[in-house]
């Protein structure tokens, strides 16, 4: 099953199932229902109206409300090529937040801020949490997780670099396309080690595996949960494996026209086209 959110007429957000070849949607709940219960909608059979996915708009299927959460240097190997390298491994996980405003969909347009000389590309995985978690163990944690999609942290390199807080630069317009929800049952374990690649312009760039993460999705959550409450619907991006534009010599960042594409073993494919400012003016 992959999940999408959609609107139709210009009223609020619902939950779909996508069918296998992508031509429909067939309701599932709106999106406040399906995050109230998502592991019970995900457990049954989609009963709602069926459409064409020509008559709907793609959205992310998240809340408004819900926070986004990502893990900066969770791969031995990107950590090696970065200009943290010296730093080495950091004892807990290098945490920043995305504002649900930033997200997208697959198929989407990003544009280049005005300053930026390009955009980088990181292909990562992104889990759902499915239950409130309040001071949870790793297990507890990792079980209440519902889901996974691809994920492209779009970054904005020389705003992330003006200060040691990266969020200027996690937060472009439109810089976070997310691919379907796929159910945990239907993708395993992360610990089992799924394929991460992305590709610009057909051209491999990232090539890495999920069980080559230094921080694990259960960790991780746990760890946050002993500061903040997590309740369904908040998301954790799990990290880039290595090969990232900036620290290639010279330097690759994407211009408007690159195709960029993030493919997962059982989450599919993620597609994005980078497009100039000029387009980000008109929205």
């Amino acid at each position: 099953m992959r999940i999408v959110g959609i609107r139709r007429d210009g009223g609020g957000v619902e939950v779909a199932a996508l069918s296998d070849d992508g031509t429909a949607v067939t309701v599932v709940a709106g999106l406040e229902d399906f995050w109230a219960d998502p592991a019970g909608h995900l457990a049954g059979t989609p009963s709602g109206e069926t459409v064409a996915a020509t008559d709907v708009e793609f959205v992310p299927p998240v809340l408004p409300g819900a926070r986004f959460i990502c893990i900066g240097l969770n791969y031995l190997k990107h950590v090696a090529e970065g200009s943290y390298a010296a730093e080495g491994v950091p004892p807990y996980p290098t945490l920043f937040a995305r504002w649900t405003a930033s997200l997208t969909v697959d198929g989407a347009q990003v544009p280049v801020p005005a300053d930026e000389d390009g955009l980088d590309w990181e292909g990562e995985v992104v889990a759902y949490v499915g239950q409130t978690l309040v001071d949870a163990t790793p297990d507890e944690a990792l079980a209440a997780v519902v889901g996974y999609s691809t994920f492209n942290d779009l970054t904005s390199r020389r705003a992330q670099k003006l200060t040691s807080q990266w969020i200027l630069g996690k937060n472009g317009d439109r810089s976070g396309p997310l691919g379907p929800l796929v159910p945990a049952a239907e993708v395993g374990d992360l610990r089992d080690g799924l394929r991460v690649q992305t590709r610009v312009n057909g051209e491999t760039v990232q090539d890495g595996r999920t069980d080559q993460m230094v921080y694990t999705v259960g960790d991780t959550l746990s760890l946050i949960s002993r500061t903040f409450t997590l309740h369904p619907g908040d998301l954790l991006a799990t990290g880039t494996p290595s090969g990232v534009g900036y620290s290639r010599t010279p330097p690759w960042l994407l211009q408007p026209g690159d195709v960029v594409e993030v493919e997962v073993d059982r989450l599919g494919t993620l597609r994005t086209t980078v497009v100039a400012n000029e387009v980000r003016h008109e929205r």
